[in-house]
């Protein structure tokens, strides 16, 4: 199961940080836009997360997941076998 601390070092890792954005705090419910991540950094965390994690994972979840609190909901329950 991945955490979200998980998640944000894999965000740091694939895409790096925005300036203006502390990723240190909670983050579950901040829009990825309002984190300074696009369509293609969310592709790049995907791709780290089933590298790590042991993918696949679901290629709907980039256009569903809105925030980092949604996006780890539906890559554990994607990872989980739960739909």
């Amino acid at each position: 199961m991945m955490t979200a601390e998980d998640l944000k070092r894999i965000m740091r890792e694939g895409a790096g940080q925005d300036e203006g954005v502390d990723l240190d705090g909670d983050i579950t419910d901040v829009p990825f836009t309002d984190l300074g991540y696009d369509s293609l950094a969310l592709l790049e965390t995907v791709s780290r997360v089933e590298r790590e994690f042991g993918g696949p994972i679901a290629d709907e979840i980039v256009g569903v997941a809105g925030t980092p609190g949604e996006f780890l909901r539906l890559v554990n329950l994607n990872m989980s076998g739960a739909s």
